[in-house]
């Protein structure tokens, strides 16, 4: 069982919540969270590296001098990989890199993350949170005021919030997301993870369904 410290938006302590950890995760496997973040890092990769063939640079193909008399080495063409300008001898060409692993896997593994930045005490649940209109100024002013100014954090919101997502999109170093896309890499890749009380309730009763697209980014 966990207590954590409930904050508001000026920073002051406003109460306690409690959870038990175990029924997010009965266990945190490290294994398991480093193959969901791989995955979810591969599928990130845009894989449209290209490198040219000898075959494809531009050139004549013509060869550069008589084979003897020369006193040189015998050489070719021009765009061997050999020479300035010429071919790649292994080239590298565009690729799809993207796999996938159990979804009922990621989904262990979102709350394994979950679990993993309670326990490092890595994670702020703030009482409410809103603007009556986006401002990046009052989401930099809640930020600071809780300690996680200058930090990476993921704000883990309830439900979809334009205001809070407005209001935190242009400060460097923090993501908005709602507790139904959440994953793995999300929850683990910021150095801090900021969440209502609301969201908490949610992961804390089960309702909420981890993201398990294999494609999302963070």
């Amino acid at each position: 069982m966990a207590s954590l410290t409930v904050f508001n938006e000026s920073g002051s302590e406003v109460g306690t919540y409690e959870i038990d950890t175990e029924q997010i995760a009965n266990r945190v496997n490290k294994q398991l969270l480093h193959d969901a973040v791989v995955m979810y890092q591969a599928n990130l990769r845009q894989g449209s590296h290209n490198t040219r063939t000898r075959g494809e640079v531009s050139g004549t193909t013509k060869k550069m001098y008589r084979q003897k008399g020369t006193g040189n080495a015998r050489a070719g063409s021009r765009r061997s990989p050999v020479r300035v300008g010429g071919g790649v001898a292994k080239t590298v060409k565009p690729r799809d890199y993207s796999y996938r692993l159990n979804k009922k896997a990621l989904r262990l593994a979102t709350r394994m993350a979950v679990r993993s930045r309670i326990d490092d005490g890595e994670l702020v649940v703030i009482d409410k949170l809103g603007f009556d209109s986006p401002s990046t100024k009052q989401m930099a002013g809640v930020l600071k005021a809780l300690g996680l100014e200058g930090t990476t954090t993921l704000v883990a919101t309830a439900e979809q919030d334009a205001g809070i997502y407005k209001s935190g999109r242009n400060i460097a170093g923090v993501v908005v997301h709602p507790v139904r896309e959440l994953n793995a890499l999300s929850v683990l890749k910021p150095k801090r993870v900021l969440i209502t009380r609301d969201a908490l309730d949610k992961i804390k009763d089960g309702s909420f369904s981890a993201n398990v697209h294999e494609d999302v980014a963070e």
